[in-house]
């Protein structure tokens, strides 16, 4: 028998089996549906739940919504609960954030069930859950799909759940005559919560390391906090809530004549922007260890998306014809394209400085992102945008060369690749060429919390030395001695919280030192003894 007959037999005995056991390959595309859209008459009968970001953005984001009518609740900060829902209803092998974003929605609506008496329908039906979605290298792509099947097996089938396209910045995923309107209103409001938040969080890691009252930075942020979601809820002016959140800090005292090494933390977005048991609350840790930290913004991340579309479009204005693709250049005017995000770039900063400047954030700048593309290229190529893409190494260069902190740490999930092969693979020839550099890249897992203590705690100390060595050479440069700067914290003027001096090196004591300003308070040495001695 020939073998082509054989092959058509064997084929047809193989269709035939697969029709009795139902295995037909599909012809159409797999699509995951929302199990139900929010439409505009369930408007009022529904909650909207949200979080994701720090819980200064995600009370303020509760805010802005409240003011265009919606109900809203930001949920807490995933913590080690959370963890347990995630690992219980959701699948194998998922990254960190995935089980403790998970978790912590099953965590809230099953709080809503057992505590609060509500029954399923009532939960499904007026309830819903918006969260970010991505593409790229990274099961961050996979997040709505899992949360889908976590509430259907946790008991919650039907829940809906609505995405926002991270790499479109906010993108409709509800369908038409959807509640939720996209228009310039809400991304207005959005805006100004993310602007605001990062501003809040900038002055806290900047003032509580330094504060004389313990717990009095995290009560004046809550004052502040309280000031600008009742203006954003009740569409209210900003400015005056600006000016008394203003006031509010200044009532911090603070002593900047502390050495203490300043830490940046980079990564994979989640990992690094959480504050809670999700990168073990990290940031405080580093504080109660003796550091100053430096947290990145949203804003930098939404600097980054417009940076991305201006250079996306200028590598296409160079092919030999417009494509047709999602960001294709054909039928469009790539020049107004890119007057348009360079615009947008410049709204955005000024919007940001505008604020900053009322509450009294001064000498922050936000970031550079053709510098850092610029740096990171020779090691990292700009057309690679899985999680922070370039940035990570960007950013560890500039912090070196520019002396911007004494340590950068890389937290991002166990397993996430693209913040892996950047930390694990790049940054190893990035921290040999500057020898200088104190970097350590941290995975997290939801446990070995004392490991990656243990970790931090080691480099920290090297952190330490390079902090207090620019202080001394500040010292040595001026002529002074420790004992004169004991004089500092007793002038208001330097006791303000507000008070910042200009960038010279890392340590924020070294740079108290460098400023001209000093020399407004410069006192012989002997009437500084006999002041330090109650004379």
């Amino acid at each position: 028998m020939p073998s082509t007959d054989i092959e058509e037999k064997l084929l047809k005995y193989q269709a035939e089996q697969e029709e009795a056991l139902g295995l037909q390959p599909s012809k159409s595309q797999w699509f995951d549906p929302v199990p139900r859209q929010f439409l505009a008459k369930d408007k009022a009968s529904t909650t909207l739940l949200f979080g994701g970001l720090t819980m200064a953005h995600d009370y303020l984001v509760e805010g802005a919504l409240k003011g265009l009518g919606y109900t809203v609740k930001h949920m807490d900060c995933p913590d080690n609960d959370s963890l347990r829902y995630g690992k219980e209803f959701g699948n194998r092998g998922q990254c960190n954030p995935t089980y403790f974003t998970v978790g912590n929605l099953i965590k809230y609506l099953t709080r809503l069930r057992d505590e609060e008496g509500k029954s399923k329908e009532e939960i499904v039906r007026n309830y819903l859950f918006i969260t970010s979605g991505s593409c790229g290298p990274c099961r961050f792509g996979t997040y709505v799909t899992e949360y889908r099947k976590a509430l259907r097996d946790a008991g919650f089938d039907g829940f809906r759940v609505l995405l926002f396209q991270q790499t479109d910045g906010l993108k409709q995923a509800t369908g038409g005559e959807s509640a939720l309107k996209l228009d310039t209103a809400f991304f207005l409001g959005f805006l100004k919560a993310v602007l605001l938040g990062d501003i809040l969080n900038a002055l806290a890691y900047r003032i509580r390391p330094y504060e004389v009252d313990a717990g009095s930075t995290d009560a004046a942020l809550e004052q502040c906090k309280k000031y600008l979601y009742e203006a954003m809820s009740g569409k209210k002016l900003l400015w005056p809530a600006l000016r008394r959140c203003r006031k509010a800090l200044l009532a911090v005292k603070v002593d900047r004549t502390r050495v203490k090494p300043k830490v940046s933390i980079i990564g994979e977005f989640w990992a690094m922007t959480t504050e809670g048991d999700g990168n073990y609350q990290l940031q405080r840790f580093l504080e109660s260890e003796g550091a100053e930290v430096e947290v990145q913004s949203v804003t930098a991340w939404i600097l980054f998306l417009i940076w991305a579309g201006r250079f996306d479009t200028m590598k296409r204005m160079n092919l030999r014809e417009a494509d047709s693709g999602k960001h294709g250049l054909k039928g469009k005017n790539p020049h107004m394209r890119l007057r348009m995000l360079a615009l947008a770039d410049r709204v955005l900063r000024v919007m940001f400085q505008m604020y900053a400047n009322a509450i009294g954030l001064r000498h922050y700048h936000l970031p550079d992102m053709n510098e850092i593309a610029r740096v990171a290229h020779d090691h990292y190529n700009n057309h690679l945008r899985g999680g922070e893409g370039h940035m990570e190494v960007g950013k560890l260069i500039l912090n070196v060369k520019k002396r911007k902190v004494n340590m950068t740490i890389s937290v991002k999930p166990f397993g996430c690749m693209p913040s892996s092969g950047v930390s694990d693979g790049v940054q190893s020839l990035i921290t040999e060429k500057y020898p200088d550099a104190i970097f350590l890249p941290i995975e997290t897992t939801g446990d070995g919390a004392i490991n990656v203590y243990s970790r931090v705690q080691m480099m920290l100390f090297k952190a330490k030395q390079a902090a207090q060595k620019e202080f001394d050479e500040a010292l040595k440069s001026k002529g002074y001695t420790e004992e004169n700067t004991k004089l500092l914290p007793t002038r208001s003027k330097f006791s303000r919280s507000l008070q910042t001096s200009r960038h010279f090196v890392a340590c924020t004591a070294a740079n108290l030192i460098y400023d001209k300003r000093w020399a407004l308070v410069k006192l012989p040495l002997w009437r500084s003894k006999k002041e330090l001695q109650g004379v």
